[in-house]
C-alpha cells in the first residue's frame, strides 16, 4: 500500500473517480462526505463539489449525496463515513458571506470553504482515521518546486479549478492528492462508466450549496436580522442623487438588471459605498480599471513577494486572465497594474496570480482604479 488517504466524496463523478483512481494506484482509501450546513425547515440540504461543482439540481440533497457516495464506496469496497462540519462551515463560510455583503462587498464563499472546511476540517478527520493524505476531485495538480514550496498547477483553461484554491497552505498541500487533474472531464466520465459507478452521467453545478433557492438576499435578511442596512440613494460618481435603492446587499459591481432607473441608457453599478449607504451608477466604460489592489494576501509558490513581478492575474473564477505587474505595498497589500484594462474588479472577490502554470498566490480585492502610468 502507498498509504492511507481520505477522499472527500460529494456524490459526484469527479470525487468518485478520484477514489477509484487512488485505489487502483494502491492507496488504502476511505470515503468521507462532509455535512456542512443545516437546511431551513421545508428545504433540503445541498452538497457541494466546489467551484464548478459536481452535483446539481434536485439531486443535490444530502440524502442523495450520501446515497450516491455510499453506493460508490460499496462498489469500490472502501469504508465510508459522514462527518459533521456544520460548526466550521457556519463560522468560516456562512457568517463570513453575510458580513461581507453587509460591508458592501461581494464575497467568494467557495474560497473560504476550501481552506477552512474542505481542507482543514477534512485533514483533521483524516488524522483521526490515521490517514496520510486527503484527496478531492478538483481539476488541478500539485508539484513541489525547486525552492521547496508546494504549488498548484493549472490543468488547462477548460477545467482549471486552481483559482478557488489559492488560499491553501503549504501544510495542506503537502498532504493533498488531486488525481483527476491529469485527465479531461470526458475521460473521468469514461472511467466512471468503466468502473460501473452509478454517478457516471451525473451533471455538474455552479450553485452556492447553502442557497437552495438561489435567494442570497433572503438568506442575508434571515441571518442578519436587525443589522440590515436600509434603503439609500443611487448616485453618480460626483455624488448627485439619481434615485432610491433597496439596500446595498441587493447590488454588486457590474450589475445592470434590477436597478429600475429611468436613465435613458444602459447603466451599471460601478461602486458601493456602505459608509454613506450609496450605490454609484455609471456607464459600462466606467467599470474598466487597469489597477487593482488586494489585501489578505496569501502566497503559495513563493514565501513572500520581495520585488515586483510580471504575472497573469485572474479577478474572478471565469476570467481568462490578463498580464499585470504586481508589487507589495508597505502595509502588506498588493498593487497589480494590468497591461490591458479589466472589467468589474469587485471588492470582496479574489484575484489569483499565476507564474506560468503555477499559482503564485492571491488576495481579496479591495478596490481598483486608473493607474498613473504614462
Amino acid at each position: 500500500m502507498k498509504g492511507k488517504v481520505v477522499v472527500g466524496m460529494s456524490g459526484g463523478v469527479d470525487s468518485s473517480v478520484a477514489a477509484w483512481l487512488l485505489k487502483r494506484e494502491g492507496y488504502d482509501v476511505i470515503g468521507v462526505t462532509m455535512r456542512t450546513w443545516q437546511a431551513d425547515e421545508g428545504k433540503q440540504e445541498r452538497g457541494c463539489g466546489g467551484a464548478q461543482g459536481e452535483v446539481s439540481g434536485e439531486e443535490n440533497h444530502l440524502e442523495d449525496i450520501t446515497a450516491d457516495a455510499g453506493r460508490v464506496a460499496e462498489i469500490l469496497g472502501i469504508p465510508y463515513y459522514v462527518a459533521d462540519f456544520r460548526k466550521e462551515f457556519k463560522c468560516h463560510v456562512m457568517d463570513y458571506f453575510v458580513q461581507e455583503y453587509l460591508k458592501g462587498r461581494t464575497p467568494n464563499p467557495c474560497i473560504e470553504c476550501n481552506r477552512h472546511v474542505k481542507w482543514e476540517a477534512l485533514l483533521k478527520k483524516g488524522r483521526e482515521l490515521g490517514a496520510d493524505y486527503i484527496a478531492t476531485g478538483h481539476y488541478a495538480g500539485i508539484d513541489r518546486l525547486p525552492n521547496g514550496r508546494y504549488a498548484l498547477r493549472s490543468c488547462g483553461a477548460a477545467k482549471d479549478q486552481t483559482y478557488a484554491l489559492y488560499g491553501l497552505t503549504q501544510a495542506q498541500l503537502a498532504h493533498t492528492l488531486m488525481p483527476v487533474g491529469a485527465y479531461t472531464k470526458e475521460e473521468i466520465r469514461s472511467f466512471a462508466a468503466e468502473a460501473g459507478l452509478p454517478v457516471a452521467g451525473k451533471p455538474d453545478s455552479q450553485e452556492i450549496c447553502f442557497l437552495p433557492d438561489g435567494d442570497y438576499v433572503g438568506f442575508i435578511e434571515r441571518e442578519a436580522g436587525g443589522a440590515l442596512p436600509g434603503p439609500g440613494f443611487f448616485v453618480n460618481a460626483a455624488g448627485k442623487r439619481l434615485g432610491c435603492h433597496k439596500g446595498v446587499i441587493h447590488y454588486t459591481i457590474g450589475q445592470r438588471r434590477g436597478l429600475e432607473l429611468p436613465m435613458g441608457e444602459r447603466v451599471y453599478v460601478t461602486e458601493i459605498r456602505p459608509d454613506t449607504n450609496e450605490v454609484v451608477i455609471g456607464r459600462n466604460e466606467d467599470l474598466y480599471v487597469d489597477e487593482v489592489f488586494c489585501g489578505h494576501v496569501h502566497y503559495m509558490a513563493i514565501r513572500d513577494l520581495e520585488e515586483p513581478m510580471q504575472v497573469l492575474g485572474k479577478i474572478r473564477y471565469n476570467h481568462k486572465g490578463e498580464y499585470c505587474r504586481i508589487e507589495k505595498l508597505s502595509d502588506g497589500s498588493v498593487r497589480a497594474v494590468f497591461e490591458q484594462p479589466v472589467r468589474a474588479a469587485t471588492p470582496g472577490q479574489s484575484i489569483c496570480f499565476y507564474d506560468g502554470a503555477y499559482v503564485l498566490g492571491g488576495g481579496v480585492i479591495t478596490g481598483g482604479g486608473k493607474s498613473c502610468r504614462t
